[in-house]
């Protein structure tokens, strides 16, 4: 069964990553990606060297952006059940799920904001 209702969860919250909501039949589902995962995610993509972390308005818009990939992630990983699953109905996507998926992101619309000169890395 796949998960539905499922977006992004924008508001409020403490986790360092990118929350994601679903509904299986009247229970709901949690997922995340955390920004780390996200990190390495768009690095393989990027191709740039020296990683630079992604900030929450840019893990969710990117999230948003490509909503469809990041859940028939999710739901792949969910319908494999609590055997291969030990917190389900919890889902935490991996980046092992990621490269397993074949899934790739969009970033046409990731904005990278330039860092202060403080914070610029040593090459």
């Amino acid at each position: 069964m796949s998960l539905t209702k499922f977006g992004i969860d924008d508001g409020p919250h403490n986790m360092d990553g990118l929350r994601l909501l679903g509904r299986d039949g009247t229970e709901q589902v949690e997922a995340f990606i955390g920004r780390k995962v996200m990190d390495v995610w768009v690095e393989s993509i990027e191709h740039r060297g020296g990683r630079r972390s992604l900030f929450r308005d840019q893990y969710n818009a990117l999230g948003k952006r490509n909503l469809a990939a990041i859940q028939r992630i999710v739901n792949t990983k969910y319908q494999r059940g609590a055997a291969f699953n030990r917190q389900h109905p919890y889902v935490e996507v991996l980046f092992s799920d990621v490269t397993e998926s074949g899934e790739s992101l969009d970033l046409s619309e990731l904005v990278r904001e330039a860092l202060p000169p403080a914070f610029r890395r040593l090459t």
